[in-house]
């Protein structure tokens, strides 16, 4: 077990580098999409799809930066990955054509796979122990505020000096802010633990055999849904809040606010959830919560008022379902061999996440930001009905498959 003075020196450092890489990485292309609408004669279905494309890349080289980190290289992942995400960040700086456009978010796509939330999660895992769930948790509340770092410092700095410095300020930090934390948080950890066992499922008992079992299925559809309502919001959110006549400096101040929201969403459940017995529901909420935000940023035109529901139950409601998407697998699915099952269930999660800004691209084309929002408040509505039906197969597959031994 991990320390109180292990865990400070370990898991505030990666908290704090977490959330400027996720600001760096991921948050700054959302609150560029504008700039560069306006600076390249590119098509935002174009520009939408390089950051597709830098997550696409990202899940593919998922597994491969898993495989370094459990043979022991997730220090020199993690670290490396940083700060050659600081040189793609440079060359982004500089680009003018669009292949070269795609090109540094593919590179950005590789460096994603080895500093961002997954890789930070798997080495926090093998050196925290029984502490990994705790420490987890931490960098989780803390890397909430990465838009809201991301898009003030973008809007404001844009101002003063151009896009162009402004991505060389997020380089900056990136290399010399992130990479010496991770050296620092990295070196203090000591002998990396092994993954605590888990106690056996019964209704993992028997050879794993997804592709039969309803409940994956259902999961995994609920799983697709909640990834692109979020992704294809936040992806296009300033242009989006723009056509629905939001000014500049509000709508920067509306999408901050979302990464508080989601840190609120998160302790909101860190409250309740010793007196909850069943995630599922939970989850099935919040997902109609990010469906209700949809709805809230339809009507907000006529009704201004409607953009700080769009805020409060985008951002709790996402919140919320980053922290118990990993506890409904164990919930339905089962314990034993739950690595594997989880890794298979987040690639719709990921696949929708990176498809959902091109997806949105190509709706905006044909209806615009109305039709954008109507599927995702679609895709919210439906995940949850996904959801609950996912727990109420799985109750129905208690009798048969729980009954006598294992």
């Amino acid at each position: 077990m991990a320390s109180g003075d292990t865990f400070r020196r370990v898991v505030w450092p990666l908290a704090v580098a977490e959330t400027l890489l996720w600001a760096g990485f991921y948050y700054l292309f959302p609150a560029l999409l504008g700039i560069w609408e306006q600076e390249f004669p590119w098509t935002k279905l174009e520009i939408a799809g390089a950051l597709t494309t830098a997550l696409l890349v990202s899940a593919f080289l998922a597994p491969v930066a898993g495989r370094l980190i459990d043979h022991g290289h997730g220090r020199r992942l993690f670290i490396g990955s940083a700060f050659m995400g600081a040189v793609m960040l440079v060359a982004l700086s500089r680009v003018t054509e669009l292949w070269e456009f795609y090109a540094v978010w593919a590179g950005i796509g590789v460096i994603m796979a080895g500093c961002l939330y997954e890789p930070c999660f798997a080495i926090l895992t093998r050196i925290m122990g029984d502490r990994s769930r705790q420490a987890i948790t931490v960098v989780t509340l803390v890397a909430g505020f990465a838009g809201t770092v991301a898009f003030p410092m973008v809007h404001t700095l844009d101002a003063v000096m151009g896009w162009r410095n402004v991505v060389l300020v997020f380089a900056g930090l990136a290399a010399f802010v992130c990479v010496p934390l991770l050296f620092y948080g990295l070196a203090h950890h000591g002998k990396e633990a092994p993954a605590p066992a888990e106690d056996a499922a019964a209704n993992t008992g028997k050879p794993l055999n997804l592709t039969r079992n309803i409940v994956f299925w259902l999961l995994a559809i609920a799983y697709a849904m909640m990834a692109f309502n979020h992704f294809a919001i936040i992806s296009h959110m300033l242009p989006l809040l723009a056509e629905r006549g939001v000014g500049p400096e509000t709508a920067v101040l509306a999408a901050s606010m979302i990464g508080p929201m989601q840190v609120a969403g998160r302790l909101c459940v860190l409250a309740v959830q010793r007196h909850v017995t069943s995630t599922p529901p939970i989850a099935a909420v919040s997902l109609l919560a990010m469906a209700i935000a949809s709805a809230a940023l339809l009507g907000a035109h006529a009704v201004p008022g409607l953009l700080v529901v769009f805020v409060l139950f985008q951002g709790a409601g996402n919140g919320v379902m980053s922290i118990t998407r990993p506890v409904i697998v164990a919930e339905l699915l089962g314990r034993r061999r739950y690595a594997v099952i989880a890794g298979i269930l987040a690639m719709p999660y990921i696949g929708f996440s990176a498809l959902a800004p091109g997806l949105a691209g190509l709706v905006w084309l044909v209806a615009g930001y109305d039709g954008v929002l109507a599927l995702t408040l679609f895709a919210g509505i439906f995940g949850a009905i996904m959801l609950m039906a996912a727990a109420r197969c799985r109750r129905a597959q208690i009798p048969e498959k729980e009954t006598g031994p294992d």
